[in-house]
């Protein structure tokens, strides 16, 4: 399969599911339920585009669902050797994220770091959607002034219905690396609202969450990093998993023996952030071996530019 620069790449199943009926018609298949059993007619094209880190916009017919829509990309020195200077200044800058931005109808929240949270409050505005996230990822948003009423706290264990799709929430854990086995800016902020955060250690981690998005029959599993909860994913049937590098060696092979066998494994949070949203994205060094585990399993594994689309 290859993608270009401009548009969407095809897979088969987009070629049998011909002139399928309506999104709202649609069929989910449940966690216990084979994705087969979703047949061919109720499959409707699923457009995944990448905006860098794990921004990505999900759309089957006029569903959209964002996951971490982060992309204003200031610079943190977060992959250079000297690591992300902790006193940068939080921006989010509408004039950017309008050229991408259009629609949406429910916002993941993933965890709360400022590669994933700073522009969700300038987009639910926008587009007046439905923000799921954890008490410290809505705290934080309240904090960045997002708009209170259109904020849904979840913590796992949740089935949501949308109008053309469902979500389903799960536990999971921020990957750690190091001698130490530790990760940037850990920490809660339950009860009551803090202060407006001003610089990137102010955006704490808060807890980290997985979803399953089932849209025009496909079933999603969205994973910010490359940590996740075994007890939480055991077994569990999806078609595509979008994956973070950085585990290896150990666990993404651990992932991907949890979950059933998975057809597709898109990567995701791959790239430098420093870098240019509308520039080819650099790999911070991850992708080869998250690659080398995947393929391992005898999943397929695709890698999508920025600003690309690919329709499953």
């Amino acid at each position: 399969m290859t993608v270009s620069r401009r548009g969407v790449l095809r897979g088969a199943a987009v070629a049998a599911v011909g002139a399928a009926g309506t999104v709202a018609g649609v069929r989910a298949a449940t966690a216990d339920e084979p994705a087969a059993a979703v047949t061919a007619a109720e499959r409707q094209p699923v457009e995944l585009t990448w905006w860098g880190n794990h921004a990505w916009q999900i759309r089957s017919g006029n569903s959209v669902v964002l996951t971490d829509p982060w992309l204003t990309r200031f610079v943190t020195g977060t992959y250079a050797p000297e690591g992300a200077d902790e006193t940068t200044r939080i921006v989010s800058k509408p004039s950017v994220i309008d050229k991408y931005v259009t629609k949406a109808d429910a916002i993941l929240v993933h965890h709360g770091h400022y590669d994933h949270l700073p522009d969700v409050p300038y987009i639910a505005r926008k587009t007046k959607a439905t923000v799921l996230g954890n008490e410290t990822h809505l705290n934080l948003l309240r904090a960045l002034r997002a708009p209170a009423d259109q904020l849904s706290q979840v913590s796992g264990g949740e089935y949501i219905p949308f109008d053309g799709f469902t979500v389903e929430v799960f536990r999971s854990v921020h990957s750690c690396g190091g001698k130490r086995h530790q990760f940037a800016y850990p920490g809660t902020r339950p009860g009551a609202v803090p202060p407006k955060p001003r610089t990137i250690d102010d955006l704490v981690e808060g807890g980290t969450l997985a979803y399953v998005i089932t849209i025009g029959g496909l079933r999603i599993l969205s994973l910010s990093t490359a940590g996740f909860d075994p007890g939480a994913l055991r077994d569990l049937q999806v078609d595509v998993v979008l994956a973070a590098p950085g585990g290896e060696p150990g666990v993404t092979d651990r992932l991907l023996q949890t979950i059933k066998p998975v057809k597709t494994v898109i990567a995701t949070h791959w790239d430098d952030f420093d870098e240019p949203l509308d520039k080819p994205a650099v790999d911070w060094g991850g992708l080869s071996k998250l690659r080398a585990s995947v393929e391992a399993a005898g999943s397929a594994f695709t890698v999508v530019d920025h600003l690309q689309s690919i329709t499953l």
